[in-house]
Protein backbone atom coordinates (compact mmCIF):
# COMPACT_ATOMS: atom_id res chain seq x y z
CA UNK A 1 0.00 0.00 0.00
CA UNK A 2 1.25 3.38 -0.63
CA UNK A 3 1.52 6.28 1.72
CA UNK A 4 -0.55 8.55 -0.15
CA UNK A 5 -3.50 5.18 -0.03
CA UNK A 6 -2.60 4.74 3.80
CA UNK A 7 -2.96 8.12 4.43
CA UNK A 8 -6.42 8.30 3.10
CA UNK A 9 -7.07 5.47 4.76
CA UNK A 10 -6.66 7.02 8.38
CA UNK A 11 -8.34 10.19 7.49
CA UNK A 12 -11.91 8.22 6.89
CA UNK A 13 -10.75 5.80 10.02
CA UNK A 14 -10.65 8.85 11.95
CA UNK A 15 -14.43 9.19 12.34
CA UNK A 16 -14.86 5.77 13.84
CA UNK A 17 -11.91 4.38 15.55
CA UNK A 18 -10.74 5.69 18.91
CA UNK A 19 -7.41 6.80 19.48
CA UNK A 20 -6.45 3.11 21.16
CA UNK A 21 -7.59 1.48 17.70
CA UNK A 22 -5.91 3.67 15.90
CA UNK A 23 -2.58 3.03 17.41
CA UNK A 24 -3.15 -0.84 17.23
CA UNK A 25 -3.33 -0.44 13.58
CA UNK A 26 -0.51 1.43 13.25
CA UNK A 27 1.34 -1.05 14.93
CA UNK A 28 -0.35 -3.81 12.94
CA UNK A 29 0.99 -2.00 10.11
CA UNK A 30 4.55 -2.17 11.41
CA UNK A 31 4.72 1.37 12.13
CA UNK A 32 6.95 1.63 15.53
CA UNK A 33 7.85 5.91 16.02
CA UNK A 34 5.90 8.92 15.62
CA UNK A 35 6.71 12.19 14.50
CA UNK A 36 4.32 14.19 16.43
CA UNK A 37 2.68 14.22 19.69
CA UNK A 38 -1.33 13.56 17.93
CA UNK A 39 -1.91 11.20 15.31
CA UNK A 40 -1.96 11.99 11.53
CA UNK A 41 -5.12 10.32 11.39
CA UNK A 42 -7.00 12.63 14.05
CA UNK A 43 -5.13 15.74 13.43
CA UNK A 44 -8.31 17.22 11.40
CA UNK A 45 -10.85 16.31 14.43
CA UNK A 46 -8.60 18.86 16.60
CA UNK A 47 -9.36 22.61 17.02
CA UNK A 48 -5.74 23.51 16.53
CA UNK A 49 -4.12 26.06 14.45
CA UNK A 50 -2.57 23.93 11.55
CA UNK A 51 0.87 26.27 11.60
CA UNK A 52 1.38 25.10 15.04
CA UNK A 53 3.20 21.68 14.58
CA UNK A 54 5.49 23.40 11.90
CA UNK A 55 5.94 26.51 14.58
CA UNK A 56 7.26 24.15 17.50
CA UNK A 57 8.82 22.15 14.62
CA UNK A 58 11.07 25.57 13.08
CA UNK A 59 11.21 26.72 17.49
CA UNK A 60 12.91 23.32 18.06
CA UNK A 61 15.11 23.03 15.18
CA UNK A 62 16.62 26.47 15.95
CA UNK A 63 17.29 25.65 19.72
CA UNK A 64 19.55 22.67 18.50
CA UNK A 65 21.60 24.43 16.48
CA UNK A 66 21.75 26.96 18.87
CA UNK A 67 22.95 24.79 21.16
CA UNK A 68 25.37 23.05 18.73
CA UNK A 69 26.75 26.35 17.85
CA UNK A 70 27.41 26.85 21.85
CA UNK A 71 28.72 23.41 22.41
CA UNK A 72 32.40 22.83 21.74
CA UNK A 73 33.51 20.77 18.58
CA UNK A 74 33.94 17.16 19.25
CA UNK A 75 37.31 15.53 20.00
CA UNK A 76 39.26 13.10 17.74
CA UNK A 77 38.22 9.91 19.21
CA UNK A 78 40.86 7.63 20.70
CA UNK A 79 41.02 5.24 17.71
CA UNK A 80 41.35 7.74 15.15
CA UNK A 81 44.26 9.56 16.72
CA UNK A 82 45.95 5.99 17.32
CA UNK A 83 45.15 5.86 13.30
CA UNK A 84 46.80 8.97 12.70
CA UNK A 85 50.13 8.77 14.95
CA UNK A 86 50.53 5.14 13.41
CA UNK A 87 50.37 6.13 9.56
CA UNK A 88 52.69 9.44 10.58
CA UNK A 89 55.43 7.30 12.01
CA UNK A 90 54.92 4.64 8.82
CA UNK A 91 55.65 7.40 7.03
CA UNK A 92 59.29 8.70 9.36
CA UNK A 93 59.76 5.02 8.90
CA UNK A 94 59.59 4.99 5.23
CA UNK A 95 62.15 8.22 4.98
CA UNK A 96 64.84 6.61 6.30
CA UNK A 97 65.15 3.56 4.65
CA UNK A 98 67.06 3.42 1.78
CA UNK A 99 67.42 -0.16 0.60
CA UNK A 100 64.80 -2.65 0.37
CA UNK A 101 66.26 -4.98 3.12
CA UNK A 102 66.60 -2.28 5.52
CA UNK A 103 62.75 -1.41 4.96
CA UNK A 104 61.89 -4.76 5.50
CA UNK A 105 63.78 -4.66 8.69
CA UNK A 106 61.67 -1.47 9.93
CA UNK A 107 58.50 -2.71 9.25
CA UNK A 108 59.39 -6.04 11.01
CA UNK A 109 59.76 -4.12 13.99
CA UNK A 110 57.11 -1.94 13.29
CA UNK A 111 54.04 -2.08 16.35
CA UNK A 112 51.42 0.86 14.95
CA UNK A 113 49.32 -1.52 13.52
CA UNK A 114 47.09 -4.21 15.38
CA UNK A 115 47.11 -6.85 12.88
CA UNK A 116 50.44 -7.61 13.79
CA UNK A 117 49.13 -8.52 17.41
CA UNK A 118 46.71 -11.82 15.46
CA UNK A 119 49.61 -12.28 12.57
CA UNK A 120 52.05 -15.35 12.66
CA UNK A 121 54.67 -13.37 10.68
CA UNK A 122 55.08 -10.42 8.87
CA UNK A 123 54.77 -11.13 5.37
CA UNK A 124 57.02 -8.79 3.28
CA UNK A 125 57.67 -8.30 -0.84
CA UNK A 126 59.76 -10.68 -1.88
CA UNK A 127 61.36 -11.06 -5.27
CA UNK A 128 64.11 -9.31 -7.49
CA UNK A 129 64.58 -5.77 -5.99
CA UNK A 130 65.01 -4.08 -9.40
CA UNK A 131 62.34 -6.44 -10.96
CA UNK A 132 60.53 -4.25 -13.99
CA UNK A 133 57.57 -5.98 -12.67
CA UNK A 134 55.67 -5.18 -9.44
CA UNK A 135 52.97 -7.36 -8.62
CA UNK A 136 50.30 -6.57 -5.79
CA UNK A 137 47.95 -8.20 -3.91
CA UNK A 138 45.79 -7.29 -0.82
CA UNK A 139 46.78 -9.30 2.27
CA UNK A 140 48.46 -12.37 3.02
CA UNK A 141 46.64 -15.42 3.48
CA UNK A 142 47.00 -18.25 5.81
CA UNK A 143 49.60 -20.17 3.88
CA UNK A 144 51.24 -16.60 3.64
CA UNK A 145 51.19 -16.20 7.37
CA UNK A 146 53.02 -19.36 7.88
CA UNK A 147 55.71 -18.91 5.18
CA UNK A 148 56.08 -15.08 5.50
CA UNK A 149 56.95 -15.07 1.90
CA UNK A 150 53.55 -13.68 -0.26
CA UNK A 151 51.60 -15.37 -2.83
CA UNK A 152 52.71 -19.06 -2.11
CA UNK A 153 49.53 -20.66 -1.61
CA UNK A 154 46.99 -22.28 -4.06
CA UNK A 155 46.36 -18.38 -5.31
CA UNK A 156 50.30 -17.92 -5.41
CA UNK A 157 50.78 -21.01 -8.04
CA UNK A 158 47.67 -20.06 -9.89
CA UNK A 159 49.58 -16.40 -10.29
CA UNK A 160 53.16 -18.22 -10.94
CA UNK A 161 51.42 -20.16 -14.02
CA UNK A 162 49.90 -17.61 -15.56
CA UNK A 163 53.17 -15.57 -15.12
CA UNK A 164 54.92 -18.73 -16.90
CA UNK A 165 52.07 -18.65 -19.67
CA UNK A 166 53.31 -15.32 -20.89
CA UNK A 167 56.92 -16.30 -20.38
CA UNK A 168 57.73 -14.49 -17.22
CA UNK A 169 59.32 -16.52 -13.94
CA UNK A 170 58.17 -15.58 -10.28
CA UNK A 171 61.96 -14.84 -9.35
CA UNK A 172 62.10 -11.83 -12.00
CA UNK A 173 59.45 -10.49 -10.40
CA UNK A 174 58.50 -8.04 -7.32
CA UNK A 175 55.45 -9.67 -5.42
CA UNK A 176 54.00 -7.93 -2.30
CA UNK A 177 50.32 -6.87 -0.59
CA UNK A 178 48.57 -3.79 0.40
CA UNK A 179 49.09 -5.00 3.96
CA UNK A 180 52.32 -7.16 5.24
CA UNK A 181 50.05 -9.06 7.98
CA UNK A 182 47.17 -11.44 7.36
CA UNK A 183 43.67 -9.81 8.58
CA UNK A 184 42.34 -12.33 11.40
CA UNK A 185 40.06 -14.85 9.52
CA UNK A 186 40.80 -13.59 6.01
CA UNK A 187 38.16 -10.45 6.70
CA UNK A 188 38.68 -7.21 4.54
CA UNK A 189 40.87 -4.94 6.36
CA UNK A 190 39.56 -1.91 7.59
CA UNK A 191 40.51 1.78 5.93
CA UNK A 192 42.61 2.57 9.18
CA UNK A 193 44.59 -0.49 8.64
CA UNK A 194 44.98 0.03 4.80
CA UNK A 195 46.16 3.57 5.72
CA UNK A 196 48.77 2.93 8.27
CA UNK A 197 50.31 0.04 5.91
CA UNK A 198 50.23 2.31 3.11
CA UNK A 199 53.17 3.95 3.16
CA UNK A 200 55.56 0.74 3.37
CA UNK A 201 54.27 -0.41 0.00
CA UNK A 202 54.44 3.05 -1.81
CA UNK A 203 57.86 2.97 0.02
CA UNK A 204 58.37 -0.20 -1.73
CA UNK A 205 57.41 0.98 -5.25
CA UNK A 206 59.89 3.75 -5.07
CA UNK A 207 62.59 1.55 -3.80
CA UNK A 208 62.05 -1.43 -6.47
CA UNK A 209 61.28 1.12 -9.38
CA UNK A 210 59.33 -1.43 -11.89
CA UNK A 211 58.52 0.02 -15.45
CA UNK A 212 54.92 -1.42 -14.59
CA UNK A 213 53.10 -1.95 -11.88
CA UNK A 214 50.17 -4.82 -11.93
CA UNK A 215 47.42 -4.63 -9.27
CA UNK A 216 45.92 -8.35 -8.56
CA UNK A 217 42.44 -7.37 -7.12
CA UNK A 218 39.99 -4.82 -6.69
CA UNK A 219 40.68 -4.03 -3.04
CA UNK A 220 44.42 -3.71 -3.73
CA UNK A 221 43.49 -1.16 -6.89
CA UNK A 222 41.27 1.01 -4.79
CA UNK A 223 43.45 1.22 -1.75
CA UNK A 224 46.49 1.92 -3.97
CA UNK A 225 45.49 4.54 -6.52
CA UNK A 226 42.49 6.14 -3.76
CA UNK A 227 39.51 5.10 -6.00
CA UNK A 228 36.59 3.13 -5.37
CA UNK A 229 35.71 1.59 -8.74
CA UNK A 230 34.80 -2.25 -8.97
CA UNK A 231 37.64 -4.01 -10.40
CA UNK A 232 34.97 -4.81 -13.77
CA UNK A 233 35.51 -1.45 -14.60
CA UNK A 234 39.19 -0.75 -13.20
CA UNK A 235 40.47 -3.83 -15.41
CA UNK A 236 41.55 -4.18 -19.00
CA UNK A 237 42.91 -0.71 -19.19
CA UNK A 238 46.02 1.35 -18.38
CA UNK A 239 45.78 2.91 -15.38
CA UNK A 240 48.43 5.44 -13.95
CA UNK A 241 50.27 5.54 -10.20
CA UNK A 242 52.25 8.77 -9.64
CA UNK A 243 55.38 8.06 -6.89
CA UNK A 244 56.54 10.87 -4.18
CA UNK A 245 59.08 12.20 -6.94
CA UNK A 246 56.97 12.78 -9.20
CA UNK A 247 57.20 9.57 -11.62
CA UNK A 248 54.55 7.91 -13.55
CA UNK A 249 54.30 4.40 -13.92
CA UNK A 250 52.13 2.83 -16.15
CA UNK A 251 49.10 0.29 -13.71
CA UNK A 252 47.50 -2.67 -15.09
CA UNK A 253 44.43 -4.02 -12.79
CA UNK A 254 43.80 -7.18 -12.95
CA UNK A 255 41.28 -10.32 -11.08
CA UNK A 256 43.23 -11.46 -7.96
CA UNK A 257 43.99 -15.21 -8.51
CA UNK A 258 41.79 -16.66 -5.85
CA UNK A 259 38.96 -14.73 -7.23
CA UNK A 260 39.44 -16.76 -10.30
CA UNK A 261 39.81 -20.03 -8.29
CA UNK A 262 36.02 -19.36 -7.33
CA UNK A 263 35.11 -17.77 -10.79
CA UNK A 264 36.79 -20.14 -13.38
CA UNK A 265 35.20 -18.77 -16.12
CA UNK A 266 36.80 -15.10 -15.79
CA UNK A 267 39.66 -16.72 -16.64
CA UNK A 268 39.88 -15.77 -19.97
CA UNK A 269 39.77 -11.94 -19.05
CA UNK A 270 42.51 -12.49 -17.06
CA UNK A 271 44.49 -14.08 -19.70
CA UNK A 272 44.11 -11.17 -21.72
CA UNK A 273 45.43 -9.17 -19.22
CA UNK A 274 48.47 -10.95 -18.59
CA UNK A 275 48.83 -10.75 -22.50
CA UNK A 276 49.05 -7.02 -22.55
CA UNK A 277 50.78 -6.30 -19.27
CA UNK A 278 53.50 -8.73 -21.91
CA UNK A 279 52.72 -6.45 -24.56
CA UNK A 280 53.75 -3.42 -22.78
CA UNK A 281 56.94 -4.82 -20.78
CA UNK A 282 58.38 -5.81 -24.44
CA UNK A 283 57.96 -2.12 -25.80
CA UNK A 284 59.50 -0.37 -22.78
Amino acid sequence: MTKSKICFNLIAMSESLNVREILEWYLTAGVDETCGDVPFALQTTIDEPKTAPVQATVSAVQNKTQSLEASPRAATTELAQATITACQNARELCSKAETIAALKELVEGFEGCALKLTANKTVFGYGDEHAKLLLIGEAPGADEDRSGIPFVGRSGQLLEKMLGAVGIKRDECFITNILPWRPPGNRTPTEGEVAVCLPFLKRQIELVNPDIIMILGGSAANALLDNAEPISKLRGKWLEYKTSDGKKIPVLASFHPAYLLRNSGQKAKAWVDMLRMKQKLCNI
